[in-house]
């Protein structure tokens, strides 16, 4: 057996084949259960189905599906196959579908009746460039009964390698997707639990034996629920990391987040660990919490963590106040470092610090370690990806090699502190140089969000005669809070309290709602085309 996913998938169904493996459901009360046992072998049948369509080693596969044992059977088949799966928004309109699948050259696209129509167009426009036109194969009844008449038996194919590559499309904030490539080996070590846990007592994964003991032990950590798709890879990590380690994953089926049904999943399934994206996610939650306390028994809920954005002091608060035997962190990584480890949040409300390892550095644009006090490129070492699929330029830049050493730097800004801590700033892509200062919009937004008046909040530059760029903040309040000067003298007011005057936006507007991306990432480019309108308004 090698650290390859499909071979440790494999082997954990073939030691638990009766232990639940995934459940899938949603509002209704409907659920899907699926055992090891029959997981891998509808996995196999979907092998079969793929492979008789051609699909085979380093094949790349669209995937447009939306959370169900479909989506999750498909990726499974494909490690089988040494295929590659490609992720792919099913929000996404033809043009970025077909700029994905020609950047991946993607010859296949697994699809749903609802984006098909999308899919057809994306695989026009692919042909139209001159490439070959990608088969849209939608995932409907006949695609479930080509599947049912699959034989269930593996495929035979050369042998599974930890060198197999996972392609993951960045859902950025800029610019166009990016695929970042990892090897199975890598991404099993830094994101889907091949490191072990020390502190809970659970060993690194280096041989067979120690998957084989892993499923068969006891951690208390059994059954995790990642509330965001699974074209999110925090979403996609972690129900690998409960299909790698003998657990449950539990997903939610409703396409909109609504905070009692989450609850109701929550509850009813006995969920140890959940994943939220941010308070876009965890409010609704915390808000139902707080709207019916003690109508849930959530006394198996051990950890609700956020991951791709930071929680707010306001949330947090409430989510302790409800749960008091749950733990509420914030993690950080990036598609492009894995997991870097927890963020702890500073006492004086400013930005949060990394509890990470060894491997966590601050590089300066020497590509050295900076000193204590000084702000760099906060950097990882160790494993990670290879690069960006089809990219060397970029690879070169953020995969930087120095003294034999590779390093991840994918832009995030941190400060080195003079304890030995990382102080994280924020992407710098995004950061705001108003009057030669800089200014960080986490920093910022954490600070809004706060405020109990406000719900969310996403800030931006726009541009200043005097200044360069000025301080904006896109607001959405809480129910009943009305958008006249009053507010905004107090948000300001409040702001000041925490910030220095640089950091206060100049601008606001105020609107219903904050968009953000479908992985739940702030939709950076949509706030500042609204900060834009409103103030040449």
């Amino acid at each position: 057996m090698t650290l390859q996913l499909a071979d440790l998938f494999e082997r954990v169904a073939a030691t638990v084949p009766q232990r639940e493996a995934l459940v899938c459901g949603g509002a209704d009360g409907t659920r899907t259960r699926l055992s090891y046992a029959e997981l891998d072998a509808r996995a196999d049948r979907t092998a079969q189905a793929l492979a008789a369509r051609g699909v085979g080693r380093a094949t790349k596969v669209g995937l447009q599906l939306r959370n169900h044992p479909a989506h999750v059977e498909a990726l499974l088949a494909l490690y089988k196959l040494r295929a590659v799966p490609v992720n792919l928004n099913h929000r996404y309109v033809a043009d970025e579908l077909a700029y994905v699948l020609a950047d991946a050259g993607a010859p296949l696209l697994l699809t749903e009746v609802s984006t098909s129509q999308e899919a057809d167009g994306a695989a026009a426009m692919v042909a139209a460039s001159g490439a070959p036109r990608p088969v849209v194969v939608v995932c409907d009844e006949r695609w479930r009964a080509e599947v049912a008449d699959a034989p269930c038996e593996v495929v035979e194919i050369s042998p599974r390698h930890p060198d197999d590559l996972v392609l993951l499309y960045t859902g950025g904030t800029t610019g166009a997707p990016k695929g970042v490539m990892w090897r199975h080996d890598d991404l099993y070590q830094a994101a889907l639990g091949g490191r072990g846990a020390p502190l809970r007592g659970i060993p690194a994964v280096v041989r067979a034996e120690d998957v084989v003991a892993r499923a068969l032990g006891h951690d208390p950590i059994r059954r995790r629920l990642p509330f965001c798709p699974l074209i999110h890879g925090g979403a996609l990590w972690i129900v690998l990391q409960s299909l790698l380690s003998g657990g449950t994953a539990v997903l939610s089926t409703d396409p909109r987040l609504d905070g009692v049904a989450a609850l109701d999943l929550l509850a009813s399934e006995r969920v140890d660990l959940t994943m939220v994206i941010g308070d876009a996610v965890a409010r609704p939650i915390a808000d139902a919490l707080a709207a019916t306390p003690g109508r849930w028994d959530l006394s198996s809920l051990q950890v609700v963590a956020s991951g791709g954005a930071v929680l707010s002091p306001v949330v947090v608060d409430l989510l302790a106040r409800h749960l008091p035997g749950t733990k509420v962190v914030d993690t950080f990584g990036a598609s492009e470092t894995g997991g870097q480890g927890r963020l702890r949040r500073g006492s004086d409300g400013g930005p949060p610090r990394l509890d990470g390892d060894a491997d966590n550095e601050v590089l300066d644009d020497e590509l050295r370690p900076v000193a204590p006090g000084t702000v760099g490129r906060l950097a990882r070492r160790g494993a990670i990806p290879l690069g960006y699929w089809g990219d060397p330029e970029r690879t070169a830049a953020t995969f930087p090699t120095v003294d034999g050493v590779r390093w991840s730097v994918p832009g995030d800004l941190a400060r080195r502190e003079a304890d030995g801590s990382i102080t994280v700033l924020g992407r710098g892509s995004t950061s705001i140089n108003t009057g030669g200062e800089k200014v960080f919009p986490e920093e910022v937004e954490s600070v809004l969000k706060g405020h109990p008046w406000v719900a969310d909040a996403l800030v931006v530059g726009v541009p200043d005669d005097r200044f360069g760029q000025a301080v904006a903040a896109v607001v959405a309040l809480r129910p009943g809070m009305t958008p006249d000067d009053a507010l905004r003298v107090r948000l300001g007011d409040h702001a000041r309290q925490h910030l220095a005057g640089y950091k206060v936006p100049r601008r606001w507007v105020v609107v219903d709602v904050c968009q953000r991306l479908a992985t739940g990432k702030p939709d950076y480019a949509w706030a500042r085309q609204v900060a834009l309108a409103e103030h040449e308004g």
